[in-house]
């Protein structure tokens, strides 16, 4: 299903944001296109960023900078917990996120739980170095992430809610319900770590967010990443516990130690990500919490 551009002509993948924004990428060609009952999957090769993955027109990750969402997604809170040994993810079909949890030695047990079972095949074949596939930690389940918190016996210390947009089957990922289940899964040191979109287009999205975690979780916190491929360039995640601060309680001297050769996330990152603009935290008008620097950094 592979179709090069040979035409001659300067093509491009264009996503449009919110209707008054947009991004363009050179195309090489197209590696895979594909319907399934969920959304349309495309994974194409452009000329600067290396494999693009897109849902319905819009981009998951280039093979450029991946390794920025991923690594910010699972670092913080495994290197917050105390003791990561079991942990979720919900989404993350591309399998990077699950890669960089793989890499955590205490980690025993990961669960990936992925509604779309064409994303999983096909980035395994088009995608196969952002996955962590053959690790036999892994479990991955072809099915429902909503109906799979609801309704598994599992306990987990980390949840990770890799998403898209909320839109479509991932709307209700977004839900006061959904964060219920959620809670009721994770340990009682348990962290929660989800997507949380554009701290310059949704911060509507992102208020309604940490209002609907907020019955269930006694800490939560937005922190920022840099990511080329995402719209504005500057993306979120929502940090939310039962009582673990990202900040006082990580254990940044594991994260100097353990020797991952990480590529964005460091002891500084960690720290730093908390920190937020003046027009993002006026934004979540209280919504979440502040941070509180540890002694003495």
């Amino acid at each position: 299903m592979e179709h090069e551009n040979t035409s001659g002509m300067d093509l491009w993948v264009q996503e449009i944001y919110h209707g008054d924004f947009g991004m363009k990428f050179r195309a090489v060609r197209t590696l895979f296109s594909g319907q399934s009952p969920f959304q349309r999957v495309d994974i194409i090769e452009t000329a600067g960023h290396g494999r693009m993955l897109l849902n319905d027109g819009k981009i998951m990750l280039t093979e450029r900078d991946e390794f920025v969402y991923h690594e910010m997604m699972a670092h913080v809170p495994l290197y917050t917990h105390p003791c990561p040994e079991r942990v979720l993810i919900i989404g993350g079909g591309d399998g990077g996120t699950a890669r960089e949890v793989l890499r955590h030695k205490g980690v025993k047990r990961c669960v990936l739980v992925e509604i779309d079972k064409l994303v999983v095949e096909a980035c395994k074949e088009h995608l196969p170095r952002i996955g962590a596939w053959d690790d036999p930690r892994l479990d991955v389940k072809i099915e429902d992430g909503i109906a799979f918190a609801r309704n598994t016996d599992e306990m987990f210390d980390v949840v990770l809610v890799d998403s898209t947009d909320p839109v479509g089957p991932a709307t209700v990922l977004f839900s006061r319900e959904f964060y219920r289940d959620v809670a009721r899964v994770l340990a009682p040191d348990g962290i929660l770590v989800a997507q949380a979109e554009s701290p310059f287009f949704d911060q509507d999205i992102q208020r309604e967010m940490f209002q609907n975690q907020r019955p269930f979780f006694s800490r939560l916190h937005l922190y920022l990443i840099s990511n080329l491929s995402y719209p504005g360039g500057l993306w979120s995640l929502s940090f939310a516990s039962k009582g673990l601060c990202p900040l006082t309680d990580a254990r940044l001297p594991d994260a100097r130690n353990d020797g991952l050769a990480t590529r964005y996330y460091n002891t500084q990152i960690h720290r730093g990500a908390f920190l937020l603009p003046a027009f993002a935290k006026d934004g979540l008008l209280g919504a979440a919490d502040s941070v509180d620097w540890p002694a003495g950094a």
